[in-house]
């Protein structure tokens, strides 16, 4: 039986195809490659999707497309500037949990941009909370994330950043950092491994920058619950992420993970 969920229910990682279309054939041709690529689920980008698309019915058809799970973000970067709230991103990723979504993506600053993309203001936390009630309740789970792509964070910052998400009730956790020198490096591969001791609930930590790919490749063995890939490189994705191929190629001839050595 096919797994329909991104929180652990085997040994390994979910490796995941992350990728963005104008249609819905689009997508599904991308879902079906990646999938015969070796992906164990797919994420995709609504920022791209044409805003005519962005239906129950359209999403039923790209989620049925494969035997995935699918998660599903829309950020604050719609190029076809047709969301421009929060509020408005968000009834479209409710359509997409209806749709048969396994995750949505809920921003750690949703309803109130915030550094760092944390929110302290309380009464975003609670509307945060009861979105995330809403998705539950649709038969989806929730990943809280937050990126911040350009700086560098330190073990300590991002274990409480992510203590204080599981504390909203998501089900997986996640947050992108920067690692440009030796030294980010060696503190995000310390951070991976203290979260996989630490975290209750499954985590994604991945880093960009120039040791993107090393620690995208790495993650995997020391915790990261899902791992992102792409099906093929374009305009949309960084070069430096690993395809799908790879990152299957590397996953399966590792023969280690921290999990074995318990």
């Amino acid at each position: 039986m096919f797994q329909r969920t991104f929180s652990p229910a085997r040994k390994g990682p979910m490796i995941t195809a992350i990728m963005g279309g104008e249609t819905p054939e689009e997508l599904i041709a991308q879902v079906r490659g990646a999938e015969f690529d070796g992906a164990d689920g797919i994420c995709i980008d609504l920022a791209y999707l044409k805003p005519e698309f962005r239906t129950k019915d359209h999403f039923k058809r790209i989620i049925g497309s494969a035997c995935l799970p699918f998660m599903f973000y829309f950020y604050r970067n719609d190029i076809w500037k047709a969301c421009a709230t929060d509020e408005s991103r968000q009834e479209i990723l409710l359509l997409a949990a209806e749709a048969g979504a396994s995750c949505i993506d809920v921003m750690g600053d949703l309803y109130d941009p915030s550094p760092r993309e944390r929110t302290y203001n309380q009464d975003a936390i609670a509307r945060q909370r009861e979105l995330i009630d809403k998705i539950h309740e649709r038969g989806s789970e929730v990943v809280m994330s937050s990126h911040m792509t350009s700086e560098a964070v330190s073990c300590e910052e991002v274990l409480d950043q992510l203590q204080e998400f599981e504390s909203r009730n998501a089900d997986i956790v996640k947050l992108v950092a920067a690692a440009n020198t030796e030294e980010d490096l060696l503190e995000a591969i310390k951070t991976t491994m203290t979260l996989r001791r630490t975290l209750k609930k499954p985590f994604i930590h991945l880093v960009g920058g120039k040791y993107m790919r090393f620690h995208r490749f790495m993650g995997p063995v020391l915790g990261v619950s899902v791992c992102f890939a792409v099906y093929r490189y374009d305009m949309r994705w960084p070069m430096m992420q690993p395809t799908v191929k790879a990152m299957r190629t590397v996953v399966d001839n590792m023969h280690f993970n921290l999990s074995d050595l318990e």
